[in-house]
């Protein structure tokens, strides 16, 4: 009876298979554009208020990480509300300012709906990032930009050649941290898009949901939520042999020199 479970997932026959394919393409589509903005984004934070004076820092990072405290529904509130199709702030905001003659349907059509759900994660969770960042810049010893300034570097090679070194293993974890909760992104499209339009964002997890509570299968759930752990599981192992290949190449690389 088990086995059969994961056979509905992988039979094109299957409605299970169809809905499986349907969550986990939205979902892989999800983290393949929300990681790397997690990344970049929550990087690039922390480098500016890494530059700013003393004085300065613990302002900005408690304003850009303000928003990691606020629940998943009043982010999802907030957005709803700037995005609404009919009426909403930022649509309102693009007629009146004659960039568009009538309102976007952000919610209604791709690719906007994915946008919305994008830039709502991407503001609600990159301040967790930053502060990761802003740590492993901190243990980096300020003596490496000192020396690199004497010999002439500019910013573009300190980071390159110091600063992403330097922080290594804090953004192989934040990858892999980004990596898990995007695949496991319920409440945003829960609550912005409700897995429209024509259920181009519905996740993996809220196909499991609909096949466990809905159809009250809990064996086809069950062995969809395993496979969905062992395909993080997968990036996890991946990223772990590409990080300590490089360390490795790094070091061989050292020891030649």
């Amino acid at each position: 009876m088990g086995l059969e479970n994961y056979r509905a997932l992988f039979e094109q026959s299957s409605m299970h298979a169809q809905d499986f394919f349907l969550g986990l393409k939205n979902t892989l589509l999800f983290v393949a554009v929300s990681v790397p903005l997690l990344i970049v984004i929550a990087l690039v934070l922390a480098l500016i208020v890494d530059a700013l004076p003393a004085r300065l820092k613990s302002i900005y990072r408690t304003i850009f990480f303000m928003s990691y405290a606020i629940s998943v529904t009043a982010v999802s509130s907030v957005f709803l509300w700037l995005f609404n199709g009919n009426g909403g702030y930022i649509n309102n905001l693009l007629v009146q300012a004659h960039f568009i003659q009538k309102p976007i349907p952000w919610l209604e059509a791709q690719p906007f709906a994915w946008i919305v759900l994008v830039a709502a994660t991407v503001w609600w969770t990159v301040g967790y990032n930053m502060m990761l960042f802003i740590n492993g810049l901190n243990e980096i010893d300020g003596a490496l930009y000192e020396a690199a300034s004497v010999d002439g570097a500019g910013f573009l090679k300190k980071l390159w050649y110091i600063t992403l070194p330097g922080i290594r293993n804090v953004t192989a974890y934040v990858s892999l941290t980004s990596v898990i909760a995007s695949f496991n992104m319920y409440g945003q499209a829960n609550l912005i898009t409700r897995g429209g339009p024509t259920q181009s964002t519905k996740t993996l997890i809220m196909v499991i949901q609909d096949v466990i509570l809905k159809k009250n299968n809990l064996g086809v759930g069950n062995a969809m939520a395993l496979v969905m752990g062992f395909i993080v599981m997968a990036f996890a192992l991946c990223q772990q042999y590409l990080t300590r290949e490089k360390k490795e190449l790094k070091e061989v690389s050292g020891d030649d020199r």
